[in-house]
């Protein structure tokens, strides 16, 4: 039998920690796009390297791309700030096994990216290391070049601001499909009673259209305020298309529940949902900037375990 060749036994290596590595580089970056990116150069830098001294592969491509996707969030933090609108993550298609497992899912959540985002970017990775992947304080000092007293600095900062900004409830899965479902059926037939049951009070709808497409520049807060709005979108062209040629189904966006629409020629938007403790729908993610659906409209479904 022929043995494998030393560059397909990198390739095997690298191959087994993917799924790990664009993991890691999308709850930092909140991007696909950049998270493919990082995870490429990660190749090239682990295809380089002098891979006998490497005694723990996992850990030393977890130290590359951790660091090229923190470098990545520092070069792209201007285009960031001086965004048009709201800047919401890239959405991705996941499946229901992501749903079913719920730390999982609300550690990839449009929410909680969100609130990731207001982090810096060691605070990001040193969360997204501990608290998603459970690498012990040491580990990721390697992986952040950083004192194993700065990481604990780090991750305690983190750990605390996230909590004060992303209060986490019970989730039943099946609840915030059916409340989905519901939600997506009463907008369709302009149900303006039924939406306003279905949100809390103080509902907040975000919009992403990145200048590119016309969203609301501020967050549309309030019960009937964003029950109106989403009332209109079956009667009312939606960026140029008329609702007759709009498609919409309900499929599993970043480990919940979600909702993709469709024009004739393209991905039109994507809507996401985080639920209060009743389970009602009490913030809406709508990010219809086309340069963030490219993710979406290929149709890769990411495993993000």
């Amino acid at each position: 039998m022929t043995q494998p060749q030393q560059g397909d036994r990198d390739q095997l290596a690298f191959q087994q920690y993917r799924t790990l590595l664009f993991s890691v580089a999308y709850r930092i970056l909140g991007s696909a796009a950049d998270a493919e990116d990082a995870v490429q150069d990660a190749w090239f830098k682990w295809s380089a390297a002098d891979r006998s001294q490497v005694a723990d592969p996992k850990a030393y491509l977890t130290r590359i791309v951790s660091n090229l996707a923190m470098e990545r969030l520092r070069s792209t933090r201007h285009q960031r700030e001086t965004y048009v609108g709201p800047w919401l993550p890239e959405p991705i298609l996941t499946g229901p096994d992501t749903a079913d497992d719920v730390a999982t899912a609300d550690s990839v959540s449009m929410a909680l990216l969100v609130v990731l985002e207001t982090l810096s970017p060691l605070e990001r990775a040193v969360f997204v290391l501990k608290e998603v992947f459970a690498f012990s304080h040491v580990e990721i000092a390697e992986a952040v070049e950083r004192s194993e007293a700065a990481v604990r600095q780090a991750a305690h900062r983190a750990r605390e601001h996230v909590r004060a900004r992303r209060p986490r409830f019970t989730a039943d899965r099946a609840r915030q499909r059916d409340v989905t479902e519901r939600f997506f059926a009463a907008a369709a037939g302009g149900d303006i009673n039924t939406l306003m049951e279905l949100v809390s009070p103080d509902v907040t709808l975000w919009t992403d259209g990145g200048g590119k497409v016309r969203q609301a520049l501020k967050p549309v807060v309030g019960m009937e305020t964003v029950a109106r709005w989403f009332a209109a979108l079956g009667t009312a062209p939606y960026q140029g298309i008329e609702p007759g040629q709009m498609r919409a189904e309900i499929t599993w966006i970043n480990g919940g529940p979600g909702v993709v629409f469709r024009g004739p020629d393209r991905v039109v938007a994507t809507l996401t949902f985080d639920f209060d403790a009743e389970g009602r729908i009490s913030t809406i993610h709508n990010v219809a900037n086309p340069d963030k659906l490219h993710a979406v409209a290929d149709g890769t479904r990411h495993e993000l375990s």
